[in-house]
C-alpha cells in the first residue's frame, strides 16, 4: 500500500468560537471526532495533529494520536494558508520518519460528522485513477446560485438570467460546494501548484446531513442533533 500521511490541522486561535477545536461537542472535544475517524481509516499510513497549542496537543495525545512537533506561530495566524501548514507538516514528518510520503490528506477538525469511509474512498480514488487530487463535495440544494441576487442601489440583480432563476429547483443542474471533510492529493501537487487541489481534481460527494462545518454556535447545535440522533458511531 502507498505511503499516505494524514494531517489534522488544529490551531489555538478562533474568533467565532473561542478555543473551538476543544469545544465540547456531545461530550467530547471537537477535535476528537476527526482523530477517531482517522484512526478508523484503513488506508492512512500515519495521521498526526499539527497545532501551535500545548493544550490541544495534550488533548489530541489523550485520544491516541501523535503530535510530533508544535507548529511555528507564523503558521497559526488567521492569514496562514492551509497549504503552507500541510507543506510544513509533510516535510517535518518526512525528516522524522526518514521516508517520503506519496499522498497527503488534510482532515479539518471542524467537520466532526466525517465518516472513516470518506477518508478511504478519497484515498482509493486518488490511487486508482489518474487524478492528482480528490476533494469532498456536497450538493448546494436550495442555495443554488441560479436563485441568488446581488443588491445594487437597493435593487435586486439576478446572478443568472431571470429565466433560469425562476425555474423549479428540480430542473436546475446539480451544483456542488466543498464540504471541508477531506482534501487528498499527490505529494507533487502541493509543490507544483502550491495548493491541495491540482489540475485534475476528482470529487467525493458526501451526504448533506454529514456536511456540517463548525463555524458558529448554530453549527454546534446542528451537529449535536445529528450525533445524538444517529445510530452510527462517530
Amino acid at each position: 500500500m502507498a505511503n499516505v500521511l494524514g494531517v489534522i490541522p488544529a490551531r489555538a486561535g478562533s474568533k467565532s468560537i473561542p478555543n473551538k477545536n476543544l469545544y465540547p461537542l456531545a461530550g467530547k472535544p471537537l477535535i476528537a471526532y476527526s482523530i477517531e475517524s482517522a484512526k478508523r481509516s484503513k488506508f492512512l499510513t500515519k495521521c498526526i495533529v499539527s497545532t501551535d497549542s500545548e493544550e490541544i496537543a495534550r488533548v489530541a495525545k489523550s485520544y491516541g494520536i501523535k503530535v510530533p512537533f508544535l507548529r511555528p506561530k507564523e503558521l497559526a495566524t488567521d492569514t496562514a494558508l492551509a497549504v503552507d501548514v500541510m507543506k510544513h507538516a509533510l516535510l517535518e514528518m518526512e525528516k522524522i520518519d526518514k521516508k517520503q510520503y506519496e499522498y497527503l490528506v488534510m482532515l479539518q477538525p471542524t467537520t466532526p460528522l466525517r465518516k472513516p469511509q470518506y477518508i478511504d474512498e478519497a484515498i482509493r480514488k486518488l490511487i486508482d485513477t489518474d487524478c492528482d487530487s480528490v476533494v469532498s463535495m456536497v450538493e448546494v440544494g436550495a442555495h443554488h446560485p441560479a436563485r441568488m441576487y446581488r443588491i445594487e442601489n437597493d435593487k435586486l440583480i439576478s446572478i443568472m438570467d431571470e429565466g433560469t432563476a425562476m425555474r423549479p429547483r428540480q430542473e436546475l443542474p446539480s451544483i456542488y460546494i466543498r464540504s471541508g471533510d477531506v482534501y487528498a492529493c499527490r505529494r507533487s501537487v502541493i509543490f507544483k501548484h502550491n495548493s491541495l487541489i491540482g489540475d485534475d481534481c476528482c470529487p467525493l460527494v458526501i451526504a448533506p446531513e454529514k456536511a456540517i462545518n463548525i463555524d458558529d454556535m448554530k453549527d454546534i447545535v446542528l451537529a449535536e442533533y445529528y450525533l445524538k440522533n444517529s445510530n452510527e458511531s462517530a
